[in-house]
């Protein structure tokens, strides 16, 4: 007899950076909401050891990054465990997972497939082609494709996806994420700091290629990456003495704090977890406007603020105003907190989903609180 209480099953590749925070941080979230909660993930990263516990049931599904030729053994090791678990509903995550699920599940069960940003937008030539087609076909076998930018949504659109969207933008858990004490700034060297996978996504080739700009202009300026990826030994290869490579980090909050600014010059992107981040943190953000960010950033932002991607000689001069400028920085640090606390932050995007959730399966909304503190959503 199946159990009253919702059973979500959610497939996760990759399993580390923005997507392994959001499947993370929405697994919590129903989990203390009382939900069943299941993760089928890869081993490695860092999504199944956050998750791995008495109440979270991590799966262990051995599947690739990228689509290849072990994507039938994959799709049919996926199709296994969903027959096994039984959930109610199977939230997708990323490219990789919404392919493999979608595949498998078929529309027999409800099923939400999240982007995480579009695959197409991450390939050129024949593979954008074969990916657009997939995305057309695919979203038949998606009850809801959740999008976390009206920008990504749109982007799908205009690639030819009929899907019923539903647009949630990310959040972050601005207890974790904010300002701590008073930032002895005074006198030390102006500090830039960019945290994200070093991938081409990121844009840290960019972002090295604006820094010599940035140092000729501001004294002592240092950049710091913070982040591990497939582009590590190249970028480190052509970084100047100025820019330390700082590695994967389980805690960046300690470095948005420290940094007068943090940049993220991605080349795409759904809605980026890190400007999220650094503005809970009260730091001021230079972003590349792609899908998500103009809507991530406060309204009334400075244009220093947002620079054409893939554009050294803009981002060289965006950085090297806002370093120059103290009381911008303030009052940006500022705005963006109260901007995250507003529109960003976690609880509001967990339930929104849990909402949508809630619309496929008819569950109830009200709750039990258990002598334990556990909330139970009733049936």
């Amino acid at each position: 007899m199946r159990s009253s209480v919702p059973h979500i099953l959610h497939v996760a590749q990759p399993v580390e950076g923005g997507v392994a925070r959001v499947v993370t941080d929405l697994a919590t979230a129903q989990l203390a909401e009382g939900l069943r909660v299941t993760v089928a993930c890869p081993e490695g990263g860092t999504l199944a050891d956050a998750l791995r516990g008495p109440e979270c049931t991590v799966l262990r599904w051995d599947a690739t990054r990228s689509p290849g030729p072990r994507l039938p053994g994959e799709v049919r090791l996926l199709a296994r465990l969903v027959g096994e678990v039984q959930p109610d509903l199977v939230h997708a995550h990323s490219a990789k997972a919404g392919l493999a699920a979608r595949l498998a599940v078929r529309g027999r069960l409800p099923t939400v497939f999240q982007p995480h940003a579009w695959s197409f937008e991450a390939a050129n030539g024949v593979v954008a082609h074969l990916a657009r087609g997939w995305e057309r076909l695919g979203a038949r076998w998606a009850t809801r494709v959740l999008c976390v930018s009206e920008a990504e949504r749109r982007t799908g659109e205009r690639c030819g996806i009929s899907a019923a969207w539903r647009v949630v933008p990310n959040g972050v858990d601005t207890h974790r994420f904010r300002p701590e004490g008073a930032r002895a700034r005074s006198g030390a060297r102006p500090l830039v700091v960019c945290v994200g996978r070093l991938c081409r996504q990121k844009g840290q080739d960019v972002l090295l290629a604006a820094w010599p700009e940035v140092a000729r202009q501001v004294t002592g300026a240092r950049l710091v990456l913070v982040g591990d990826g497939p582009d590590a030994d190249r970028l480190r290869s052509g970084a100047p003495a100025s820019v330390e490579f700082a590695g994967a980090t389980s805690d960046a909050a300690p470095w948005y704090r420290a940094a007068d600014v943090v940049v993220l010059p991605s080349r795409w992107e759904g809605m980026a977890l890190a400007p999220l981040e650094a503005m809970a943190c009260g730091r001021p953000v230079v972003v590349t406007d792609v899908a998500g960010a103009r809507e991530s950033l406060p309204p009334g932002r400075p244009p220093s603020c947002l620079v054409p991607p893939e554009d050294p000689g803009a981002l060289a001069r965006a950085l090297t105003a806002l370093l120059g400028d103290e009381p911008l920085r303030t009052a940006l640090g500022a705005r963006g907190r109260a901007h995250v606390l507003a529109a960003h932050d976690l609880r509001r995007a967990t339930d929104a989903v849990t909402d949508v959730y809630r619309e496929l399966l008819g569950f109830a909304t009200t709750s039990v609180v258990t002598d334990e503190g556990r909330k139970y959503i009733t049936p």
